[in-house]
């Protein structure tokens, strides 16, 4: 009817029809213009909240380029709601604070970040010395960490996909030399070159490294064809891994499986799909196995993730998590792989940050004192390398990590990881930093965890010269 009332021919007709359409459009840009405003204030405060957090590693994804996008989108609606007029009115005004706010807090977080970077740039020769071989780093930026190397602020560095995104696995060993050569120029201790290849769902340098299957694969088999098979799989990881440079790889897993179900929260630790069996024995028969094939080629295992993860359903990525079971039922079952495994072998262990009720209601395991020197140390008498799983997750990064940092030195961890968001390295170190310099960490654990460490290292260069030796040998 419209359409027809407009083509009609009267002039006044036509002068309604028009009359009409332009109160139409004036309606339609008077509703786009409120939902524009709606819209804005809206995304003013998520805009200022991502920009006061730009170093919050959920952010990661959004740091740079998004960051800049960030700044210059605020600039722009700012511009636009001063030469729009916007201003004149007391909403006006505030919308226009509200989008000057983003721009201002990031400037205000990343002149906290260079701050703290500097002090842990600046630190004494004394105190990273003391401190630096403790920790261990991820990267994406090479001069950034050739620079944490040669000064001794780092005992070791982790390498993940994105340290071979796009990129030749060789251009990846020519890095890792090369920082091992600056650690030598500089008379420093080699440094511990980590990597996370468990085979199955977890194998980050896998491709172009070869894609291993899960040690899960290898339950239904005969004892000595799971042994034979597991020796396989370690020889295969450790000659690649050796040959990029790595000696550390973060494997096996040594948690118990649990039984199949269902959890909408866990993203990443997924550990029914990365444990080897939910029988005891069989954990630690395949692992025995796996870690004297990865020894073989010379790369150190890590035992993971000691209490165990198995029973617990929440994400440690993301949240805190309670290990409620006591303590001689663990002993009974999910504790005997680790023992049994280190006890045959030269394994690192290392601590997740599940909380074990029983025995430290207060604090994740990683940094408890009850736990890492009362019973790995002490009931255990285990005496080699203990590291903590990555600080940056949500367990321990949302709560307080300078905390954690502190406790976990002092109850013996020898290196602690900081591996997704490697940028995070300067604000767990100036955690450590402050602690030694208000005479908070424990000189004496700190003296015996420096002594493991070197220790660690005379092994970890044996296991080297050894694996030179057979190789030359065999050409």
């Amino acid at each position: 009817m419209q359409a027809r009332f407009c083509l009609s021919r009267s002039v006044i007709r036509f002068a309604r029809c028009e009359t009409f359409i332009a109160y139409r459009t004036w309606c339609i840009m008077q509703l786009l213009n409120r939902i524009g405003l709606v819209l804005l204030w809206l995304a003013a405060p998520l805009a200022a909240f991502v920009a006061a957090n730009k170093n919050d590693p959920y952010l990661l994804v959004l740091r740079g380029a998004g960051n800049i996008s960030l700044v210059v989108t605020s600039i722009a609606i700012v511009a636009l709601l001063l030469c729009g007029g916007r201003w004149r009115t007391i909403a006006g005004k505030a919308l226009v604070v509200l989008w000057c706010l983003p721009p201002l807090l990031m400037s205000a977080a990343h002149l906290k970040f260079e701050l703290r970077k500097h002090d842990v740039l600046n630190a004494s020769a004394v105190e990273a010395r003391q401190l630096g071989p403790h920790f261990m780093v991820g990267y994406s930026s090479f001069p950034e960490v050739a620079r944490l190397a040669r000064q001794g602020l780092i005992g070791g560095v982790y390498v993940t996909r994105h340290n071979i995104r796009g990129r030749a696995i060789e251009t990846l060993r020519a890095e890792i030399a090369a920082l091992q050569d600056l650690r030598r120029a500089a008379g420093l201790p080699p440094l511990i070159v980590a990597a996370d290849q468990e085979g199955g769902i977890v194998g980050h340098l896998a491709p172009p490294l070869t894609k291993v299957p899960a040690l899960a694969t290898l339950t239904g088999l005969a004892s000595d064809e799971q042994q034979a098979k597991a020796e396989e799989f370690g020889r295969i990881h450790g000659r690649e891994l050796a040959h990029v440079g790595v000696n550390l790889n973060l494997a096996p897993v040594l948690d118990l499986k649990p039984p199949a179900r269902r959890n909408r929260l866990d993203f990443h630790t997924l550990i029914g799909q990365r444990a080897i069996a939910s029988d005891p024995a069989v954990v630690s028969t395949i692992a025995s196995a796996y870690v004297r094939g990865l020894e073989e080629t010379g790369v150190g295992a890590t035992l993971k993730h000691f209490p165990g993860i198995g029973r617990v359903r929440a994400d440690t990525h993301h949240f805190s998590a309670n290990l409620d079971t006591p303590v001689k039922e663990l002993e009974a079952t999910d504790w005997l792989p680790f023992r049994e495994v280190l006890s045959h072998s030269r394994s690192a262990l290392m601590v997740g940050h599940v909380t074990l009720t029983a025995v430290d209601p207060d604090r994740a395991a990683s940094h408890s004192k009850r736990v890492v020197d009362g019973i790995i140390r002490g009931t255990w008498g285990y005496q080699g390398v203990v590291m903590t799983d990555d600080l940056i997750m949500g367990a321990i990064y949302q709560n307080d990590v300078c905390k954690a940092v502190v406790e976990a030195i002092n109850a013996g961890v020898d290196l602690l990881l900081v591996a997704y968001d490697g940028a995070q390295f300067y604000r767990v170190f100036a955690c450590a930093l402050e602690g030694s310099r208000q005479g908070r960490l424990d000189a004496a654990m700190l003296h015996a965890s420096t002594a493991r460490l070197e220790r660690g290292f005379s092994t970890m260069q044996a296991r080297a010269a050894s694996r030179a030796i057979s190789v030359a040998r065999q050409n």
